[in-house]
């Protein structure tokens, strides 16, 4: 963990090394100052000449001054560093994040990786705040002021050691407490923005549904629970301060008693008021420092679970890696499917999909027809290699998908999905996505092709109409057009629509395929649908069922075939086809 963690220090080694030299020359400075006004005050007390009362006046205001500038020195190489550092962890989690494959997400899943993200790194970074500076702090004023304090009071001094095994037994069970509980609030806290996540993000469905008030009651639990869990530790360690003021107040009295005690009784021959006057300020030095100390402890105990779950997402190897030497390029949009099997865990009792045996030729339209759960999607996924086959071989060109460079393969096979994503900015901006340097002929001409170009050219702005996060701001049927251009502009030899015209009604989805057909003959094409109308005229149609092939064939030959096939013929053509818009 911490090995991983250091390499995030990086750039900011030298404001990490400054920080603790600036606290140590600072420190040792204020060690002196109490050694300096002791001198003074039995100056003061013997009545020396205003001539020494001046330069130790002097010396004092450049002492306080080089405290001060060490000081700020200190903070500003504190603060540079820590923050710098946040931000290579965060830098290098959202990169190893875009390295994942989809089971890697599936694991962690997307609410926890947002967590780590954001709570976790903040905890990190205001844990090595206090590493960089207090923690080097406070060892350095506990040594040099027990060391001060031992010269001036002798063995008066002992009452500090007596308290450290009260405050090291005291921090020893505060920790031990205190580690379990974050462990199991930071769970808890994923599962809270997950619940955050799904509400957000289907909240036109909550409203619809007037479901507000349950949602309202389902994140209370949740944020009652995280509070429970949290209130419990900050009780135990809310017992951190009382027993550092119990140990405080406990040496003052000590020190102010004895001390007083000891220069009556000897007339300031063991102990004089200057020695006495500097015995009380290391005091409340070694106890500041021993609090402060606590504090470090505590921060690292907050920190230290979230340091362990950014540091399991950062030694996380994908699931998917190219190979030793990778093939760059793909020759055609042929796809071969050799006695695949796959399921998505290792742990899964059950196959997602089962002997599958398919070949599809360059050029090629497939039609992909199936109920809900027969892994229609499932079966395309593996064509881009967004997940690799567990059994079997997976074959895009003539090679196993295994072979090429991923980067590569994915270029030339683009997926439109039923809920595909815009991002916020322009249609323009959106469609780049294809291709980062489409001209804006070419982005009309893939937005006739996908049916986009009338309703795009009737905004105000029309290309560089603005979409708001997510496509909030378009309906839904233009949304699936617009990733159907974007998808175009890539010029894959594989186009795969996954159920990407559900919301367009069937004579827009007559025509995008006729596009297709007249415009991209080359590219194959694999189209998964529910409407039969959208894969009858394909070259072929595969027929899924619990996620093994029950059929393939023409239209006319699965009517005649395929008894699966021939009801979902019957229903739609029987009840009337019904269209979302």
């Amino acid at each position: 963990m911490l090995r991983e963690l250091a390499k995030c220090v990086r750039e900011y080694k030298k404001e990490s090394l400054l920080a603790p030299i600036w606290v140590s020359l600072e420190t040792v400075i204020e060690c002196v100052i109490p050694f300096i006004l002791a001198m003074l005050v039995n100056h003061i007390k013997a009545q020396g000449s205003f001539r020494i009362l001046l330069l130790y006046g002097i010396g004092l205001v450049v002492l306080a001054s080089l405290s001060l500038t060490f000081g700020i020195k200190a903070g500003n190489a504190c603060a540079t560093a820590s923050c710098g550092f946040a931000r290579n962890v965060r830098r290098d989690l959202f990169h190893k994040i875009q390295d994942f494959s989809f089971e890697n997400i599936d694991r962690f899943s997307s609410s926890s990786l947002v967590t780590r993200l954001t709570t976790d790194v903040t905890n990190v970074q205001n844990a090595y705040m206090m590493i960089v500076r207090i923690a080097i702090r406070c060892p350095l004023m506990l040594l040099f002021s027990f060391t001060m304090a031992f010269i001036m009071g002798g063995k008066m001094a002992s009452i500090f050691l007596l308290m450290i095994p009260v405050l090291g037994i005291g921090l020893f069970w505060v920790i031990r407490k205190t580690m379990p509980l974050f462990k199991k609030v930071f769970h808890k806290y994923d599962a809270l923005n997950n619940s955050i996540q799904e509400n957000i993000k289907g909240i036109r469905v909550v409203k619809s549904f007037v479901r507000e008030e349950y949602e309202k009651e389902k994140f209370g639990r949740a944020a009652e629970d995280v509070c429970q869990d949290f209130t419990k530790a900050e009780k135990i360690l809310a017992i951190n301060n009382p027993l550092m003021q119990f140990c405080l107040y406990t040496v003052m009295i000590f020190v102010l008693s004895f001390g007083s005690y000891v220069i009556i009784t000897s007339r300031g021959l063991d102990l004089d008021v200057g020695q006495f006057s500097a015995l009380l300020t290391y005091s409340f030095q070694i106890l500041s420092s021993l609090m402060m100390l606590s504090m470090v402890f505590v921060m690292i105990t907050l920190a230290n679970e979230s340091a362990h779950r950014i540091a399991e997402v950062l030694t996380t190897e994908s699931t998917l890696h190219n190979p030793e030497n990778p093939v760059y390029e793909v020759p055609d949009g042929s796809v071969d499917f050799d006695n695949v099997s796959f399921k998505y865990s290792a742990s899964a009792r059950k196959n997602a999909l089962a002997d599958i045996n398919l070949h599809i030729a360059s050029g090629e339209t497939i039609g992909v027809i199936g109920g809900t759960g027969s892994s229609k999607s499932s079966l395309i996924q593996l064509i881009s290699r967004l997940y690799d086959a567990t059994e079997g071989i997976v074959r895009v060109g003539g090679r196993d998908v295994r072979e090429y460079d991923i980067q590569s393969l994915r270029n030339q096979v683009a997926v439109v999905l039923q809920k595909n994503v815009l991002f916020s900015g322009s249609i323009k901006d959106n469609l780049r996505w294809g291709d980062l340097n489409a001209t804006d002929e070419e982005m009309v001409a893939a937005c006739k092709m996908a049916q986009a170009d009338e309703f795009v050219s009737g905004f105000p702005q029309g290309y560089d109409s603005y979409i708001e996060q997510g496509g909030a701001n378009v309906s839904g049927g233009q949304k699936q057009r617009l990733c159907i251009a974007r998808a175009l502009l890539k010029k894959p030899k594989i186009l795969i629509l996954d159920d990407s015209t559900s919301a367009v009604d069937t004579k827009t989805d007559a025509l995008i395929r006729k596009a297709f057909a007249q415009f991209i003959p080359e590219t194959t094409k694999i189209i998964i649908a529910q409407r039969i109308a959208s894969v009858e005229e394909a070259d072929r149609i595969i027929v899924m069922d619990g996620g093994q092939i029950s059929a393939v064939g023409t239209h006319e030959q699965l009517l005649e075939s395929s008894q699966i096939y021939r009801e979902v013929y019957e229903s739609q053509n029987k009840g009337g086809q019904t269209d979302e818009n």
